[in-house]
């Protein structure tokens, strides 16, 4: 039976947190709305509620679908694992460790998101996360002036980016090693910020510009085969058939 649910949606952005998290986990695989609902079983036009509506509240049995559909888990969908750290499930049965060629790492770090930058200090590296963009090759990232984000100004950093799916035991990470400075040509600060994919998620003030000009790009990719892991449990077991082979790229 077809789960309940308005017949007029309004095409928009994604805005409950169910919907979000729908709306990205198809993202990352690639996944139209409708590829996505196909793969469900479930009508386009309901898997557009689900992500437009907030308060959305599908039943078991399509979480469960969706959860199939999208390669994750029905948790991370309702985003009980928000606050756990990535990694935390078992190594899958298999694995095949690969090193990343430099374009693939160019690919993986080339669009946005949020980096750890590791800055040198008088009592060690510290370790910070930003969000960051890519503009003519160089990673770029906003913060304020005399904060630690800044201070990696004039130094030479390391910067790295992963991706962890917790659901397949696989993921991917790419670290860049180059000297870091701030932007001060003003209309070189007027492009960043026009091209800028949205302010730090911080908040707040925060006008100065720190470029990081990699000078060498690494990477590396963990994949399993699909569904299974390395301790007996009575969920594991061979993924639903259908699914195609994940590019974690």
């Amino acid at each position: 039976m077809a789960e309940p649910f308005p017949r007029s949606v309004t095409k928009g952005s994604p805005t409950g947190d169910l919907g979000r998290r729908i709306a990205v986990r198809r993202t990352e695989l690639g996944l139209s709305r409708q590829e996505a609902a196909d793969r469900a079983g479930v009508a386009g036009s309901y898997l557009q509620y689900l992500e437009e509506v907030p308060g959305a509240a599908p039943g078991r049995s399509v979480l469960l679908r969706l959860a199939d559909a999208l390669q994750t888990t029905v948790t991370d969908l309702a985003g009980g694992t928000g606050d756990q750290t990535p990694g935390a499930g078992r190594a899958g049965s298999d694995p095949e460790f690969t090193a990343l060629t430099v374009k693939e790492c160019r690919e993986l770090l080339s669009t946005h998101g949020v980096g750890r930058v590791a800055i040198p200090t008088a009592s060690g590296p510290v370790i910070v996360p930003v969000n960051y963009s890519v503009v003519d090759g160089a990673i770029v990232y906003r913060t304020v002036l005399g904060a630690m984000p800044s201070r990696a100004a004039g130094c030479q950093v390391a910067f790295e980016i992963d991706r962890i799916d917790d659901a397949f035991a696989e993921g991917w990470s790419v670290l860049a090693l180059g000297r870091a400075r701030l932007v001060t040509d003003a209309d070189d600060v007027r492009r960043l910020t026009e091209q800028a994919f949205s302010r730090p998620w911080a908040g707040g003030s925060r006008e100065e510009w720190v470029r990081i000009d990699a000078l060498s790009l690494t990477g590396r990719r963990i994949t399993t085969r699909q569904g299974t892991f390395s301790e007996p449990s009575g969920t594991d077991g061979p993924s639903p058939a259908g699914p195609p082979a994940r590019n974690m790229g």
